[in-house]
């Protein structure tokens, strides 16, 4: 059985007020180079998976970018049971349960198509699954997307952020977030959206760049 959300919207927006502010005076910059956000859409957001701050700044791109232009019903993040049962608290900021390798993965799956139905609604997944270097070339996305997004009835954007970290002459680091628009499910596919976020992420990296040597 797994653990669902039991979000609370005024803890979520009391929660987006003040991380805002923290990170802005935790961080050099936060830069987001956007794209245009759907109407009536529910939002599958998708970051690469590199460091403790990732919820963050992926809270911070959904309050600042998402939620001021079309505004959120839902935030959801897929979390693994084991997390879930140390810190119940989790489901009431929008976390849901997965255990891998367990029956129960089928059903948190299609918990997260169910919540993508809803216009409104965000889910937040890391599909590298593991932690990598934010540098590296090629992101190898796991399936978890490919079994949920075929779920989905309703009308829902996928959306990718490259987020990279500089110093550059700063003490403090600046995060840079290069977002992607994938298209919707209704024209999703599975290899093509690896494709596409791979040449994105590249490209990602390479403007990150002062000074670049060729290879």
């Amino acid at each position: 059985m797994i653990i669902k959300a039991k979000q609370l919207p005024w803890l979520i927006k009391v929660a987006g007020t003040f991380l805002s502010w923290f990170l802005r005076k935790r961080f050099n910059k936060l830069v987001v180079n956007e794209v245009d956000i759907r109407a009536n859409h529910s939002y599958l957001l998708m970051c690469n998976h590199f460091s403790f701050w990732d919820g963050f700044w992926a809270a911070y791109l959904c309050w600042n970018v998402i939620h001021k232009k079309r505004g959120l019903e839902g935030f959801y993040i897929m979390v693994l049971k084991k997390q879930m049962q140390m810190n119940p608290w989790l489901k009431y900021f929008g976390c849901f349960s997965i255990a891998p390798g367990t029956a129960t993965v089928n059903e948190s799956l299609a918990y997260a198509a169910q919540l993508l139905n809803k216009p409104g609604n965000l889910l937040l997944m890391y599909p590298q699954g593991n932690l990598e270097s934010n540098h590296v070339r090629e992101i190898v996305m796991k399936d978890g997307i490919n079994h949920i997004v075929p779920q989905i009835e309703g009308k829902c954007q996928l959306l990718w952020s490259s987020n990279l970290i500089e110093y550059f002459e700063s003490l403090r680091p600046s995060v840079y977030f290069h977002m992607l628009d994938c298209g919707t499910n209704h024209d999703f596919d599975f290899g093509r959206l690896g494709r596409e976020i791979n040449v994105h992420h590249r490209a990602a990296v390479q403007k990150q760049f002062r000074f670049t040597t060729e290879e």
